[in-house]
C-alpha cells in the first residue's frame, strides 16, 4: 500500500472518527484504524464493536492496500505536523512509514484481516432529514440520559419514526426530554433506542449546516450518513417507558419576569444554596418573585424581581427548585403559572409547542415538593423570534419545560420533564 495525502484532507477524517476509538481495548486492533487505499481514495474505519465509524477522503494512491495503525498516534502525528505539509505513506512488511518534509515516522500494524467488519446489515427504512435539525434533536434531548443505569434501556435515546414526525425522548428516572420535527418518515410507527456512545459521537460530527443526513434504520442498527462520513450504531433492545404518562397537558395561572434578571438571580442564590441539592425556593407575591436559598451553615440568600401577574396568580406560593442547568437567550421574558395537580397526560402529549433548530434550548429545572410552572418567552418589543418555556411541578413532584418559536420553524418543539423521580405506569 502507497499514497500521499495533504495533512489537512487526512486530519479531517481521522479526527472524527478516532472519537469512538477506545483507551481501553479488549481485543488490541480495536485501537487502530482500517485504512483502506483503492484507486483514489482512502476509507478510514474505527469501531468499538458498537458503534462503528468510515471517513472517506481523496488521496493520490499509486498501491491499493490495507492494513490497521494505532489511532491515537496517527492523529497525534499528523496534528504535530506543519500546516500544508504533505505525506506519504509506504506500508513495508509490518511497518507503516509516513514522510512528511524532513520528518520521518515509522508505526506497528496489525493485519486488516483481524479488524472486526461490521455485520450485515439486511434490509432498512431509509430517510432523509436536515442535519442542523437532527442535531437540534439531539442536543434538546440528549442530557437526560442515564448514565450506566442498570435499566439499560434509559442509557440512551429512544427515537420514534412516527407518521410525518420524527421524536427523540430521553430520561434518567428524574428529568424527561422530549423533541421533535416534522419529516417524511418510512414505516408505521417504527421506535429504537440508540446506545449513549452511539448519540454522542453522532451529536459531536453533526453540524449547524442545513445539509441533507440520510438516515437509515434496520432491525438492530441505524447509519447515519453525511458528507464523507458513515456512522452505524448497534440498538438497545429493551421497552422505553411511557413517557407520554408523565407530561402534564394542562394549562396555569401566569407571572412574566425578565428572564436575563431571573438567570442572573439564580446564579447570586446558587452561591448559598446547598451544595448537594442545590436547590432554591420560589416563592411568587403580587407584584414579585422571591428566591431564596439555605445551606447547612444557616447561611441565606435572597433575591427580589420585579414581576408582572395576571389577576388570577395574585397568591403566594413556594416551591424547592434545583439551579437551572441549561438557560436560554437573553432579554426574553419568564412566565411563571401555577399547575393544579391533577395536570397529568393520559394519553398522546399536546402540550408540545414549538422551537427553531438554530436557538438554543432553555432552562431545564428539577423540583422537589409543591407546585409552579415557569414559562419563558421573548419580550415583544424586541426583534427576536418567540421562544417559551414551560417547568410544571405537580403536587407529585414533577416539572414541564417546553419550548417554542412560532415564528421561524413552526414544525420543531421540545418538551422537558424533571422531578426527583419520574414513574411511569
Amino acid at each position: 500500500m502507497k499514497f500521499s495525502i495533504q495533512r489537512e484532507a487526512l486530519l479531517v477524517p481521522i479526527s472524527q472518527v478516532v472519537g469512538v476509538v477506545e483507551r481501553r481495548q479488549t481485543l488490541p486492533v480495536l485501537a487502530n484504524f482500517l485504512i483502506e487505499a483503492d484507486q483514489d481514495s482512502l476509507r478510514i474505519t474505527g469501531s468499538d464493536m458498537e458503534v462503528e465509524m468510515v471517513g472517506t477522503v481523496s488521496a493520490d494512491v499509486a498501491q491499493p492496500g490495507s492494513v490497521t495503525v494505532p489511532a491515537r498516534k496517527l492523529v497525534d502525528i499528523c496534528k504535530a505536523l506543519p500546516e500544508g505539509i504533505r505525506i506519504d505513506v509506504q506500508l513495508n512488511g509490518e511497518k507503516l512509514a509516513l514522510h512528511a518534509g524532513r520528518s520521518r515516522f515509522t508505526l506497528a500494524t496489525l493485519p486488516a484481516a483481524e479488524f472486526p467488519s461490521g455485520e450485515g446489515r439486511g434490509d432498512a427504512d431509509r430517510l432523509t432529514v436536515s442535519e442542523q435539525k437532527l442535531g437540534w434533536l439531539i442536543e434538546k434531548t440528549s442530557f437526560a440520559m442515564a448514565s450506566q443505569d442498570v435499566r439499560h434501556y434509559l442509557n440512551g435515546l429512544l427515537m420514534e419514526f412516527r407518521s410525518g414526525l420524527l421524536r427523540a425522548v430521553a430520561t434518567d428516572g428524574h428529568r424527561l426530554a422530549l423533541a421533535e420535527f416534522e419529516a417524511d418518515t418510512p414505516g408505521e410507527g417504527r421506535s429504537v433506542v440508540v446506545p449513549r456512545k452511539g448519540v454522542m459521537e453522532l451529536s459531536r460530527i453533526l453540524s449547524a449546516e442545513d445539509e441533507p443526513v440520510e438516515l437509515a434504520l434496520g432491525s438492530n442498527f441505524l447509519q447515519v450518513k453525511r458528507r464523507g462520513l458513515t456512522m452505524t450504531t448497534k440498538l438497545i433492545d429493551g421497552r422505553f417507558p411511557d413517557y407520554e404518562a408523565v407530561i402534564p397537558l394542562s394549562q396555569g395561572k401566569a407571572m412574566t419576569l425578565e428572564r436575563a434578571a431571573f438567570i442572573r438571580s439564580l446564579q447570586r442564590a446558587a452561591i448559598l444554596s446547598n451544595e448537594k441539592y442545590r436547590g432554591v425556593r420560589i416563592e411568587s407575591n403580587p407584584g414579585a418573585l422571591r428566591i431564596v436559598a439555605h445551606n447547612p451553615q444557616q447561611e441565606e440568600a435572597t433575591e427580589e424581581i420585579e414581576a408582572e401577574c395576571v389577576p388570577e396568580a395574585e397568591e403566594s406560593r413556594s416551591s424547592i427548585v434545583t439551579i437551572a442547568e441549561h438557560l436560554a437567550n437573553e432579554n426574553d421574558l419568564v412566565i411563571i403559572e401555577d399547575y393544579p395537580s391533577e395536570s397529568r397526560a393520559t394519553g398522546a402529549p399536546s402540550v408540545g409547542v414549538t422551537n427553531n433548530a438554530e436557538t438554543s434550548a432553555p432552562s431545564t429545572l428539577s423540583t422537589i415538593t409543591e407546585t409552579l410552572h415557569f414559562s419563558v418567552t421573548s419580550s415583544p418589543t424586541i426583534g427576536v423570534p418567540l421562544i417559551e418555556t414551560a417547568a410544571c411541578v405537580p403536587f407529585d413532584g414533577s416539572i414541564l419545560v417546553h419550548a417554542e418559536h412560532p415564528s421561524t420553524d413552526p414544525t420543531c418543539k421540545t418538551n422537558t420533564v424533571s422531578s426527583n423521580s419520574i414513574t411511569f405506569p
